[in-house]
């Protein structure tokens, strides 16, 4: 069964499946892993969305890696 992104409760260790959506309750985890700065571009939504197995947890990391200058 799919995860429900909309409404489940995600934690870092959350694997990114193929029925990932940008959803609200995904920018809530995002900003309480990365703070009130996160926001999604274009070049990171492709990163999510590779088809690389990743985690919830390595999405907020690479974040926190892009926008740490």
């Amino acid at each position: 069964m799919n995860f429900y992104w909309h409404g489940d409760s995600i934690s870092r260790e959350t694997e990114v499946d193929q029925s990932y959506k940008n959803t609200q309750n995904v920018r809530r985890f995002l900003v309480s892993q990365c703070g009130p700065n996160f926001k999604f571009d274009r070049d990171f939504i492709a990163w999510i969305r590779n088809g690389v197995n990743k985690k919830m947890g390595d999405v907020a990391d690479e974040w926190l890696r892009r926008n740490n200058k």
